[in-house]
C-alpha cells in the first residue's frame, strides 16, 4: 500500500535534497507530523533542551556540510524561544530553514491559546516568511530554500498549519537553477587594473561574504600574485591559513589589535575589500578610509546600503570571477618595501603574548599548543572571545565559529555539540565564559545523549568580564556584574560526562590530553582571577 504524499513530506524532501540530514528543536503537537515527514525523508531529528540551542547547533552543522540549517519549533513560546538564534542567523548570514507549528486560520477565529503570528514576528529578521500551502507546497518549499541559500545567506520562516502537514499534495520538480557568475563591465575592469599595478602600499579586507563564495583559492592567488598583505574579519579567519606570510590576524572587535591594524588601512594607497561584510565590525571601522586620497575597490554580492564604509570601484559581482579578471592583464606591481604590514604583525605577537603563567591568555595559548592541527573550536560571546580570536590561529575556513553579528551569549556550547555531531573523528573545543556556560548548561545532557565527546572549557572568574571592565572605564560603582563561584566541572559530571577543574598550565594541559582520547564529553572548568582581561583585549 502506497502511503500518501503529505504537504509535510513535500517540504521535508526539498530539504532533503538540499543536503539537509540534521534538524534540531523541541517538538509539541502541532509539529509531530512535520518531524515524521523530515525522518521519513532521511533527515534526522535531534532533540534540543532549547529551541535557540537547537538553531546554534544547526548553525554548526551548516558550517560542516554546507547545507541549510534546520530548527523546528512549535506555536508559541516554542518559536519565540527560537527569536535570538534566527536574528543570529540573519546577521551572520547563515542560512537557516525555521519551521515553526500553527493552528489552522479557521480555527485562529474563535481560539486565542498560544496563538501569535509567527510571520510578523519574523518577518524582521528573516529572508522572507511564508505560510505553508498543500496546492503550493513544492513551490513554497523551492523558494524557501533558493531564498535562504541565495547571497547574502539567511533564514526563512515557514509556518506551517496542523491541517496542511497532513494535507495530500503534489511533489514536483521545481529547482532554481543558480545563477551565473558575473564580473565588471571592461571600464570598470580598467580603472581597478591601473590601481592595482600603481599602488605602493596596498591591502586587502576579506570578509563573511568570500567564506561563503568557497572563493579561498582566488583570492589566495591574487594576493599572492600581487603581494597584498589581507585582514580577515573573525568569522573569515582562516580562508587562507594564518600562519600566511601576507596574514595580518582577524579584526573588528579588539580595540588593542586595532591600534595596529587601522593605521596600515588608513595609509594605504588602495584597499581591495573582498566579501568584506562589516556587520561584523564595531564603531571605530566606519570610514576606515578617506576616498579624497585612497582608493578603494569593494566586492559584494550585495550593494553597499550599509554605509559602514563607501568606494569609488563597487563591483556586485563574484568574488573568484571578478578576482581572475582583475589580475588578468595587470603588470605585476613592485613589492611593497617600507616594512610596515611586518611592523603591525610584529606588535600583534607582542601584543598578544603566548607565554603568560596563567589567565585568559595562558589557557588560549595552552589550548592552542595542546591540542592537535585541525580542531574545531566555538566561541561564545565576552571578553575571552576577543582574546581567543586575536590567539586562536585558524588553517582552514570555519576551523573557529562564533557570533560575530549578534554577538549572542550562550552559542559556543551548542554551536560544538553540532560540530562535534558532523564531524565526530575532528576534536572540537568549545570556549565559553562562565555566565554564557551557566545559559545553556541544559545541553550537556543533549550531547551525552547523542553520545559526542566535544570539549566544553569555561573561564571561571565569577563575573561578566568584559560588561565588568566597561563599568570600570566609565568609572562607575560595581552592579549587576559579579555572580557566585560554581562548580562547573561538577556538572559536567552530573550530566554523565567527565568535569575537572584547573588553576594552571599543567593541570590544564592533562586535562586536554585525556579529553582528546575520552569516551564522553569533557567539560573543563579553568579558575582564573577577576581583571585578567584588563589591558590585554
Amino acid at each position: 500500500m502506497t502511503t500518501p504524499t503529505r504537504a509535510a513530506d513535500v517540504l521535508a524532501r526539498r530539504l532533503y535534497q538540499a543536503g539537509c540530514r540534521h534538524a534540531f528543536g523541541m517538538p509539541g503537537g502541532e509539529v509531530l507530523t512535520l518531524v515524521d515527514a523530515l525522518q521519513a525523508a532521511g533527515i534526522t531529528f535531534h532533540l534540543a533542551k532549547h529551541e535557540n540551542c537547537a538553531g546554534f547547533m544547526g548553525e554548526a552543522v551548516h558550517h560542516s556540510d554546507g547545507a541549510p540549517a534546520i530548527l523546528v519549533a512549535t506555536l508559541g513560546p516554542g518559536a519565540l524561544n527560537g527569536v535570538n538564534v534566527v536574528a543570529n542567523a540573519h546577521q551572520d548570514r547563515v542560512p537557516m530553514l525555521v519551521l515553526t507549528g500553527c493552528v489552522d486560520a479557521a480555527e485562529e477565529l474563535n481560539y486565542t491559546h498560544q496563538v501569535l503570528d509567527h510571520q510578523a514576528v519574523f518577518a524582521p529578521i528573516t529572508k522572507a516568511t511564508f505560510r505553508l500551502n498543500a496546492e503550493a507546497a513544492n513551490l513554497i518549499a523551492d523558494k524557501a530554500v533558493a531564498i535562504a541559500t541565495t547571497p547574502r545567506n539567511g533564514p526563512v520562516h515557514i509556518d506551517v498549519p496542523i491541517s496542511v502537514a497532513d494535507a495530500p499534495a503534489t511533489d514536483g520538480g521545481i529547482r532554481r537553477a543558480p545563477a551565473s557568475a558575473t564580473v565588471p563591465d571592461d571600464t570598470a575592469l580598467a580603472q581597478a587594473r591601473d590601481w592595482l599595478s600603481s599602488s605602493k602600499r596596498p591591502i586587502a579586507i576579506i570578509g563573511l561574504d568570500a567564506l561563503q563564495e568557497h572563493a579561498g583559492d582566488a583570492i589566495k592567488a591574487f594576493l599572492e600574485t600581487f603581494q597584498i598583505p589581507f585582514i580577515t574579519t573573525y568569522k573569515a579567519k582562516g580562508i587562507l591559513p594564518e600562519d600566511h606570510a601576507l596574514c595580518l590576524g582577524g579584526a573588528g572587535l579588539s580595540p588593542l589589535a586595532d591600534t595596529h591594524l587601522l593605521p596600515l588601512l588608513r595609509d594605504a594607497d588602495l584597499v581591495v575589500c573582498i566579501g568584506y561584510d562589516p556587520i561584523e565590525m564595531r564603531p571605530g571601522w566606519r570610514d576606515v578610509w578617506d576616498l579624497t586620497r585612497q582608493n578603494v575597490i569593494d566586492i559584494t554580492p550585495e550593494p553597499n546600503l550599509h554605509y559602514m564604509h563607501q568606494a569609488q570601484l563597487s563591483f556586485i559581482t563574484a568574488i573568484s570571477a571578478t578576482l581572475t579578471a582583475l589580475g588578468a592583464g595587470t603588470t605585476t606591481r613592485a613589492i611593497r618595501d617600507d616594512g610596515q604590514p611586518e611592523a603591525a604583525k610584529a606588535a600583534l605577537k607582542k601584543a598578544f603574548p603566548q607565554d603568560d603563567n596563567w589567565g585568559p591568555a595562558a589557557v588560549i595559548a595552552e589550548s592552542r599548543a595542546v591540542l592537535p592541527k585541525g580542531t574545531l573550536a566555538t566561541a561564545d560571546s565576552g571578553a575571552h572571545r576577543i582574546l581567543l580570536s586575536q590567539m586562536w590561529d585558524c588553517e582552514e575556513p570555519r576551523g573557529l565559529i562564533q557570533s560575530s553579528g549578534l554577538c549572542t551569549m550562550g552559542c559556543a556550547v551548542p554551536m560544538a555539540i553540532g560540530r562535534k555531531l558532523a564531524q565526530p573523528d575532528r576534536p572540537v573545543i568549545s570556549f565559553s565564559g562562565d555566565a554564557g556556560f551557566l545559559m545553556v548548561a541544559g545541553e550537556l545532557a543533549t550531547a551525552a545523549e547523542m553520545q559526542i565527546a566535544p570539549i566544553f572549557l569555561v573561564f571561571v572568574d565569577a563575573s561578566l568580564a568584559l560588561i565588568e571592565l566597561k563599568q570600570r572605564q566609565r568609572q562607575m560603582a560595581n552592579a549587576a556584574v559579579d555572580f557566585g563561584r560554581h562548580d562547573f566541572a561538577a556538572m559536567g559530571r552530573a550530566f554523565g560526562g567527565n568535569g575537572v577543574t584547573v588553576r594552571n598550565r599543567k593541570e590544564l594541559r592533562a586535562a586536554l590530553t585525556d579529553a582528546m582520547t575520552a569516551q564522553h564529553f569533557t567539560v573543563i572548568a579553568a579558575e582564573i582571577e577577576p581583571g585578567g582581561y584588563d589591558g590585554r583585549i
